[in-house]
């Protein structure tokens, strides 16, 4: 079998490709910033778009290179799998395409309303895919929640880092819940939307079984690294004002990201897991932990 992989340099790229057996596969790499789409085929049986842009962390974007890259690439990619005689599509999306936060298990019936342009670009992606014409071909379209792993620097870098410090935690009086997917189970995940004939075509959330606070996962990185933590119970109002010190101080301890930290942001798993039935690799807490002690080395 061949797969076609977009973004295959990136984390979850590099990770699937490593993850598959290539005595099975033939893989190709696809790298669309060197595509001349007047020429560009698609020759496989699976093609794999994982390329966009998530979290502009260094502010190299504006709004337009969303559209851009994570919209108008999709589609020209979907028309031209289209056009080919490749049998499945699977797309990256994301749960912000639905939402930025949410607290009671959010599924794929939620009527969509995302606030941000990297949300707004996914769901543009997800609705062109949607309302094209398709026959006998799959299309599945992935919303994960924050993927981590060995390897990944994400907000969990973050939290180790203030845990090694041995800084007091003072946000124990937020009592958020945030769902989690680990690379393993994402892998795992489109390993079976590949290998399969049964598993229909659709949108499917991807996060593992389970959701954990902030608090816990301080207590978890704490205890990986044998580090005892203090945890301060200081009032929400005199928290949210250090936050705002780190705002004009241009800290990375500010408002946004006390707002990561403490909202809640729960995904339900059940469609999918009903549509593979079979248990994810690990769990919650050993995809975690595996993630955590990477850190550590």
């Amino acid at each position: 079998m061949k797969l076609s992989v977009t973004g295959f340099s990136g984390f979850v790229g590099s990770n699937l490709i490593s993850f598959f057996d290539t005595s099975n596969f033939e893989i190709e790499k696809i790298n669309c910033r060197a595509i001349n789409f007047n020429e560009f085929h698609i020759n496989s049986d699976v093609f794999i778009h994982l390329a966009g842009i998530a979290h502009d962390l260094k502010k190299n974007y504006n709004n337009e290179n969303y559209y851009r890259i994570n919209f108008e690439l999709t589609c020209k990619l979907f028309d031209k799998f289209l056009e080919s005689d490749c049998k499945t599509f699977i797309f990256m999306s994301s749960v912000k395409a639905v939402a930025d936060f949410y607290a009671n298990d959010l599924d794929e019936s939620e009527i969509p309303k995302p606030n941000s342009d990297y949300g707004k670009s996914k769901l543009f992606a997800e609705n062109y895919i949607l309302n094209k014409k398709v026959i006998n071909k799959k299309i599945f379209i992935l919303r994960p929640c924050m993927i981590h792993g060995p390897g990944n620097k994400g907000n969990l870098n973050l939290l180790y880092k203030f845990v090694q410090k041995k800084i007091p935690w003072p946000l124990t009086l937020y009592e958020n819940k945030r769902s989690y997917c680990s690379i393993d189970n994402m892998c795992f995940v489109i390993s079976e939307l590949i290998n399969r004939n049964d598993i229909p075509s659709g949108i499917y959330n991807v996060a593992d079984n389970g959701s954990l606070s902030t608090n816990e996962i301080i207590s978890l990185i704490a205890k990986l690294i044998n580090i005892k933590i203090i945890f301060l119970k200081l009032p929400k109002v005199l928290v949210k004002f250090i936050f705002k010190i780190g705002d004009i101080m241009y800290l990375k301890f500010n408002t946004k990201t006390l707002e990561k930290l403490t909202n809640n942001y729960t995904v339900s798993n059940v469609k999918l897991k009903n549509a593979i039935n079979k248990e994810f690799p690990v769990t919650i807490y050993e995809g975690l932990r595996k993630t955590i002690k990477s850190l550590k080395d």
